[in-house]
């Protein structure tokens, strides 16, 4: 079928542009040619010129053609070169001039025997070849019916002998014959041109359909040299490893050099190619990624290609096994442990109740009670974390949302001190696609954590809400920013881990928690450092154009 549909196409497009492109070619090419014929017959004339007229039947009409068909081509000449295009009509007007203005020399010459008969040949064979369909043949029926004309006048008229006739048929012959056979080959050309010019598209637009595909993968693809410079690199590649979401329209890499990771990462692959390097982050708000690296030319080596995928989403099918696992195990156990913790707490609150209890013996009360409470509070955020639901994402005005989140928040918070949640929201946010409730959710979490760690380091519940666009304007991004103590170097890393907590009373789950709803909402959650005091938490959105 795809060659049947090429065939067809080669012969709907025989004659098409590319085709007619090719007869101005050679068009110009054979004008060159009647230009150099001119000039040697005229050549012939002026360098010797003839005292009698024992070669010419009628000396001034063959210096007269002589002079018209030099005029004739140099004029064409000077019309091709001021850019001319020539159509097929001027193309059989130039050949049937050549046909008779030849045959005129000849009657003016000596008859058919003259050499000028030779070049009536190469005129029928180029018009063949510029126009390969009937009106070839008509050229070569022309010139054959002049040719024999001549031939059977000179005979009647002049006497001359029945060999001019036969020289004549003879030269007909061969008219048809060159017609026929550089009319085959002219057409087999065309049509392989045309094939070739077909299928040259169509592996030009399967080229441009895989450079499509390759810029809508969410695999990011780079192709390097060995010293790491980028000679390719798709939109997905940009938007993880530089934060720019690229429109995926043009494939040229650009002015970036690789991360410090990912540049080790080579390095240490070119020393030892069977190795995969760990994987790393491209800044402190990218995701996890991993790099595979393979070569593109196995014999020279200049190029390699590299795969980066990114692993969150991976740790996001892993987690929700994990989940599912999860839930299983705590709709089995939850009712077990919260019957006997139940009865725990019960019985402190009656043993508080005694009269007869020292001191010892209430500080003993109160970390039952506070032990229970940190407990219960582990197996509810557990069961929130396996039963959570399917995100029902819409498009929000990141700015407007933000601004009716803090003002719902701010009637809620409880508290002596006042609360202040000061808003610093750019002009230019792009929107995001997220479900509200499950993003409030995390930003209750942070908002809660800010306002403790402020209160504890500042004696104030203070904390920054600040929006803003990415690097590339296509995204936006929330942070949270607090005030308190922050967190080490050597924590950093960890605070997103599940049970990995700083606060004696803390669970570990709240910002594990966070992060798999933000994952959920295909955005990201991340502390960035930027060098002040207390933490700086930010949820980076994906492109709203992205369906979750």
């Amino acid at each position: 079928m795809a060659q049947d549909t090429a065939d067809k196409d080669s012969k709907r497009s025989a004659f098409g542009p590319p085709a007619k492109q090719q007869q101005g070619r050679l068009f110009r090419i054979y004008n060159h040619y009647r230009v150099v014929i001119s000039l040697m017959l005229l050549g012939l004339l002026l360098f010797d010129p003839f005292t009698t007229d024992s070669k010419f039947r009628w000396l001034e009409y063959y210096q007269a053609g002589v002079v018209t068909y030099l005029a004739i081509n140099g004029f064409t000449a000077l019309l091709l070169l001021a850019g001319f295009q020539p159509r097929q009509r001027h193309i059989t007007l130039s050949i049937l001039i050549d046909i008779l203005v030849m045959h005129g020399l000849l009657l003016a010459s000596t008859g058919i025997t003259n050499g000028l008969a030779n070049l009536v040949i190469i005129s029928v064979a180029a018009g063949n070849i510029l126009t390969p369909s009937r009106i070839g043949t008509f050229y070569a029926a022309l010139a054959a019916i002049c040719s024999l004309g001549i031939s059977g006048w000179a005979v009647l008229a002049i006497n001359e002998t029945a060999d001019d006739i036969v020289r004549a048929g003879s030269l007909g012959i061969l008219y048809f014959a060159a017609a026929f056979v550089l009319q085959s080959i002219s057409k087999r050309m065309i049509r392989s041109e045309a094939l070739a010019s077909s299928r040259a598209r169509s592996i030009q637009e399967l080229e441009q359909i895989n450079q499509q595909i390759i810029q809508r993968m969410r695999t990011g693809i780079l192709v390097l040299d060995r010293f790491g410079q980028i000679r390719l690199a798709n939109a997905a590649a940009e938007e993880l490893l530089f934060g720019v979401s690229a429109d995926g329209e043009d494939l040229e890499p650009r002015a970036r050099l690789l991360p410090k990771p990912l540049r080790q990462g080579l390095e240490s692959w070119l020393k030892n190619p069977n190795m995969r390097i760990e994987p790393f982050q491209a800044s402190s708000t990218s995701p996890l990624l991993q790099a595979n690296f393979t070569q593109l030319d196995q014999e020279r080596g200049d190029q390699i290609l590299v795969f980066i995928e990114d692993m969150s989403k991976v740790t996001q099918q892993a987690q929700q096994m994990k989940l599912a696992s999860l839930g299983r195990l705590t709709a089995g156990i939850a009712h077990e442990i919260r019957n006997p913790l139940g009865a725990i707490s019960h019985a402190a609150q009656l043993m508080e109740e005694s009269p007869s209890l020292d001191e010892g013996d209430l500080r003993m009360l109160d970390i039952i009670r506070r032990h229970s409470r940190r407990v219960n509070g582990i197996i509810e955020n557990v069961l929130d974390l396996s039963r959570r639901r399917t995100a029902n994402s819409e498009l929000i005005d990141v700015g407007q949302w933000l601004r009716e989140f803090r003002d719902d928040f701010v009637q809620t918070v409880n508290g002596e001190t006042a609360t202040t949640i000061e808003l610093n929201i750019s002009e230019q946010i792009p929107q995001a696609r997220f479900d509200k409730s499950q993003i409030e959710q995390v930003m209750v979490n942070l908002c809660d954590n800010g306002l403790r760690y402020s209160k504890q380091q500042t004696g104030q519940n203070r904390i920054q809400l600040i929006a803003g666009a990415t690097a590339d304007g296509k995204r936006a991004y929330v942070d949270v920013r607090d005030f308190g103590p922050g967190i080490s170097a050597e924590h950093r890393h960890s605070v997103f881990e599940p049970f990995f907590t700083t606060d004696k009373s803390g669970t570990g789950l709240g910002l594990y928690l966070a992060r798999e709803l933000c994952e959920a909402n295909q955005a990201h959650l991340s502390l960035v450092d930027d060098g002040q005091p207390g933490c700086r938490f930010r949820i980076t959105f994906a492109h709203p154009g992205r369906m979750i």
